[in-house]
């Protein structure tokens, strides 16, 4: 099963660690970061794309993306 999931959140270093954290529970970067400036809240905001191949399990509609 390949498994993708796009991370988003302030440009802050929470936004950091939560992307360590799924690289080291075997995700890979599945592309560039992206960077949009959010007015209302004043800030910038970051996106990065993430994928993880899970071998010998199917994909299900109830798989819970996180818990991998």
């Amino acid at each position: 099963m390949k498994l993708y999931r796009f991370l988003t959140g302030p440009d802050d270093n929470a936004f950091c660690k939560r992307v360590s954290a799924a690289l080291n529970k075997g995700w890979t970067l599945a592309g560039p970061a992206s960077l949009t400036y959010d007015p209302v809240k004043n800030t910038v905001i970051c996106g990065q794309p993430i994928q993880k191949d899970v071998p010998g399990v199917e994909w299900a509609d109830d798989v819970t993306l996180s818990d991998w």
